[in-house]
């Protein structure tokens, strides 16, 4: 059994799921990112596709122990962590993007209107030396600004926007909706860090075993998120429905919620190179792996999800090696 895991049943199966594939997927949190997970559980698109899924919700630390012992069959997410589980010698590959960019905006005290102005300033982050610390700077970099010049505050992600009020901090890298709660409240947009730098938010990741033993499994359930994609895309008022049940958002930050994520979109699932690159650069930042040469195909597998992409008939833009 799964240990200091927490067990969500989202929807009931239908009378028929014991004719589907039982199929366990995990996630970290219930947020905006996994829209496309709770849509296709909510949505019947998994049911249509031929599959019972679970949404299990534990912590990315316990999540790679638990797919290599069986207890859960996919991780709903891409990112440093999962990626550190294959680097670190767990058999798995990123499958699947939900987004190949995050939705962070910088957020900065009405006083300063300018990056120039937050010289040796403090910015407060969640996660030091994570994916939103090293897409920062990169952001930072492409304005030609000098990360060094910034002092960089690691805040946990739910006291952020209150430091940011009380002056701890002099500005924040902020997700949805909180960076739209700092914007009612007259703090400035100095940045949007996800527009600038290509980083996946969300995805798929799969043992090596499962990918190559049960393809047809994989592709169902990427085609039941891929196809939950495009439903939030073309309805609003359903998703921001799903958002404000689901993720307990009022209608109104789920509409502005809804707004920028549909930005964030990855349109065809596809792992990207650059997206992957970024990842294991967040990686390298925090002092792991630096004498390893990691190559896409060490950390990512994206045969299925071009499959699916080409029978839904997303155009395929063909990427150099």
């Amino acid at each position: 059994m799964v240990v200091a895991a927490l067990w969500f049943f989202i929807s009931a199966p239908p009378a028929s799921a014991q004719e589907r594939k039982k199929v366990r997927i995990s996630n970290a949190t219930l947020s905006f990112t996994a829209l496309p997970l709770l849509a296709a559980q909510n949505w019947k698109l998994f049911s249509e596709n031929g599959l019972d899924v679970e949404i299990i919700v534990m912590t990315s630390s316990i999540a790679a122990p638990a797919m290599l012992r069986g207890d859960i069959d996919y991780v709903s997410g891409v990112g440093p962590a999962s990626v550190s589980a294959t680097l670190s010698g767990l058999p798995s590959h990123a499958i699947w993007f939900s987004s190949d960019r995050m939705a962070y905006w910088l957020m900065a005290n009405p006083q300063f209107r300018s990056l120039q102005d937050l010289k040796s300033r403090k910015i407060g982050l969640s996660g030091l030396g994570g994916t939103i610390h090293v897409a920062l700077m990169m952001a930072l970099e492409q304005l030609g600004a000098n990360p060094k010049d910034f002092v960089i505050v690691s805040i946990p992600a739910a006291q952020l926007l209150q430091s940011l009020e009380s002056g701890f901090v002099d500005a924040g890298a902020l997700h949805p909706p909180h960076m739209f709660f700092a914007q009612r409240k007259g703090f400035n947009k100095l940045m949007d860090i996800g527009a600038m730098v290509e980083m996946p938010g969300g995805g798929l990741t799969a043992l090596i075993k499962t990918i190559k033993s049960r393809p047809d499994e994989v592709k169902k359930v990427i085609k039941s998120l891929q196809m939950a994609k495009g439903v939030i895309r073309k309805s609003k008022e359903k998703t921001v429905d799903l958002m404000v049940r689901i993720l307990k958002m009022d209608r109104e930050a789920a509409a502005e919620t809804y707004d920028l994520y549909l930005t964030t979109l990855s349109e065809n699932g596809i792992p990207s190179r650059v997206g992957m690159e970024n990842i294991v650069k967040a990686i390298k930042s925090l002092g792991r792996f630096t004498d390893k040469n990691v190559a896409f195909e060490d950390v990512a597998d994206a045969k299925l999800a071009t499959e699916v992409a080409k029978e839904l008939g997303y155009k395929i833009r063909q990427t150099k090696p």
